[in-house]
């Protein structure tokens, strides 16, 4: 099979790449490992609750500041409906509760109660920052890396605000903490921007470059943090949605083995079934180690480029907790997100961050309830352990995060439903990431901005996005690093890129929280509210009993009807009403082996659902 452009990998940075360069009218194909698009932004659930396997905590959605999500729903036209949180999130730090609020102002008021002797010092530092964001990020933006922006635009932002542009630039191989220097001097503050830079991008203030430090710091609060009304399905599927409504292709379950040359260059991928897929242009959004360690052969490549790659120091592998608790544990004042610092000190296991959307979105689990996802750093060793020393090790890990979240929520372990653990194993397995490193290569000096990898490989063919290229780290990021790809190849092909415009039509939509069933598909007939009601019962499992005698990908159907990618939902089932006789009795069939069905006793309606998609 022979397209325009083959996408290695389904996160957000390759669906964004394939869902702009479909809408121009390029044949795409994005192929995947997993069963489900978005990478580490996604859903699974479990008897009935919704869980968020990663990435949930999203920027970029903002109607000021550096927006790239709002921007490329808006280049799709596609609607999103998000709720916007009234706190970005807290950090339980020495006894203190700070609540980082959007309004940057506030914000630097509530650091200067808990750090009196710096308050004017905070009130400067934020001040400054602002105005450089301003300046740099905000007044003329543009949705590209740095490696791919426009030399003329380039200059005259740079003529716009010459001084702004020099002290940016200035910051480039400095860190954090010299950046830090020349506002503050009590030690404890130090520790407190410490965390923050180990949050943001897991890396110390020592490690952190200085040009990205001044802009994390303040691009939060501009445009707030987000959440997709109804899950973090929403997100990748609604980028999918766009990627089949043009004509694309979303191959998943193939994992990508090898990329293939042909006058050496890349053309092609084969994948572990042996099936091979053939393009003019690959666009590569995975990580630099798989890339040039097992997907490139060694005889395409020379030895000093392996050896950059091999080189790249990974952020901390991470564990998480997913929990079903009892709501009744949880204080009214929680916050969606929130830090718990154990030790100011360093970066130990003790830091887990709190996610806990089910408060602004009551679609994820019943009332009075709560969904919780905490992750932290994991400094265990997660080699090839036997089956039953795994477990017992998992096991440990799921006692030792109950104990963290137990100091923080008390009775929270009594509170607990259900719960499971992933580790650094479970990452790789389910997203790629070299050891559970769920950031890729840190955002340290010596390896951010320019010395990772570039949007242009060194191949004309191959063109690179993700966390592991310039931009790094983070939903926002990765979207900007999919949109330069994407503008890369358009640009090759004569096509019209995607640049910021005044005045684009809105298709992002803030709703009011919390986020009730009623809420969702407001902008669709009853009918079929209805029947995508009854679809986002399905419980997406890894091995779902309705398929274990089918190739109709119900599943998948399910996924699709949920997020209303209907003509994506309708090709499915076209081969499947082509080829069965009894395609009624079948459903049926498929129908009583719902996982559903055997938990609680309703099965998802997989008939009805799927008669209605098909008189659509």
């Amino acid at each position: 099979m022979k397209y325009d452009v083959l996408i290695i990998g389904a996160g957000l940075a390759g669906l964004t790449a394939g869902s702009l360069m479909a809408k121009r009218g390029l044949k795409v194909a994005v192929i995947d490992k997993s069963y489900n698009p978005g990478g580490s932004c996604g859903t699974f659930k479990r008897n009935n609750v919704t869980f968020d396997q990663g990435s949930a905590m999203l920027f970029g959605f903002g109607e000021k500041g550096f927006n790239p999500h709002r921007f490329v729903f808006n280049c799709l036209e596609e609607p999103i409906d998000v709720v916007r949180h009234d706190a970005l999130y807290c950090v339980n730090y020495m006894d203190k509760k700070i609540i980082f609020w959007p309004d940057v102002d506030l914000f630097a008021e509530e650091l200067g109660k808990a750090f009196p002797s710096e308050k004017r010092n905070i009130q400067r530092f934020y001040r400054d920052l602002s105005r450089l964001y301003q300046h740099v990020m905000v007044e003329q933006p543009v949705f590209s890396t740095p490696d791919e922006a426009d030399r003329k635009d380039s200059l005259k932002q740079f003529m716009k605000h010459p001084l702004s542009f020099a002290k940016f630039l200035s910051y480039m191989n400095k860190s954090a903490k010299d950046l830090l220097k020349t506002y503050f001097k009590d030690p404890e503050i130090f520790k407190f921007f410490n965390k923050l830079t180990s949050t943001y991008c897991y890396t110390t203030v020592e490690e952190s470059p200085a040009v990205l430090a001044a802009i994390m710091f303040v691009d939060n609060h501009v445009g707030g943090s987000y959440y997709p009304a109804g899950s973090t399905v929403f997100l990748p599927g609604k980028l999918e949605k766009v990627i089949e409504a043009n004509g694309g292709q979303m191959l998943m379950e193939k994992e990508v083995t090898r990329i293939l040359f042909e006058e050496g260059k890349p053309s092609g991928v084969e994948v572990s079934s042996g099936e091979k897929y053939y393009a003019d242009s690959i666009i590569y959004s995975g990580t630099v180690w798989n890339l040039y360690g097992k997907l490139i052969d060694k005889a395409e490549l020379t030895e000093e480029r392996m050896k950059w790659a091999r080189n790249f120091v990974p952020t901390y592998p991470s564990v998480v907790l997913y929990a079903h608790i009892d709501g009744s544990v949880i204080p009214e004042d929680t916050l969606p997100v929130e830090m718990l610092i154990g030790n100011p000190d360093e970066i130990d296991e003790s830091e887990v961050t709190v996610y806990m959307f089910s408060i602004d979105d009551h679609t994820l689990c019943e009332k009075g309830d709560q969904v919780v996802m905490a992750i932290g750093p994991s400094f265990e060793t997660w080699g090839d352990e036997n089956q039953a020393d795994y477990k017992a090790k998992k096991e440990l890990e799921r006692t030792r995060l109950t104990a963290v979240l137990e100091k923080r929520f008390p009775g929270f372990g009594e509170a607990i439903k259900y719960s499971e653990v992933a580790t650094p194993r479970t990452i790789e397995r389910f997203t790629n990431k070299n050891g559970g490193a769920v950031a890729g290569p840190k955002q340290m000096i010596g390896q951010h901005l320019f010395k990772r990898m570039h949007t242009r490989s060194e191949w004309d063919s191959l063109y690179c996005c993700g966390e592991s290229t310039v931009m790094g780290t983070g939903t926002p990021t990765v979207t900007v690093t999919g949109l330069a790809a994407a503008n890369a190849v358009l640009r090759k092909y004569g096509l019209e890129e995607y640049l910021y415009k005044p005045n684009m039509k809105d298709y992002v939509r803030i709703i009011p929280k919390p986020v009730e069933q009623a809420d969702l598909y407001a902008d669709y007939p009853d009918y079929l509210k209805a029947v995508m009601h009854k679809a986002a019962q399905c419980q997406y499992g890894e091995h779902p009993e309705c398929m274990k005698h089918t190739s109709l990908d119900i599943r998948g159907i399910m996924r699709r009807m949920t997020v209303g990618n209907f003509l994506g939902a309708m090709k499915l089932t076209d081969a499947f009403f082509q080829e069965q006789a009894d395609c009624q009795q079948q459903l049926l069939a498929y129908q009583m082996q719902c996982k559903q069905k055997l938990a609680i006793g309703m099965p998802v309606e997989i008939q009805s659902i799927i008669n209605a998609l098909r008189n659509l």
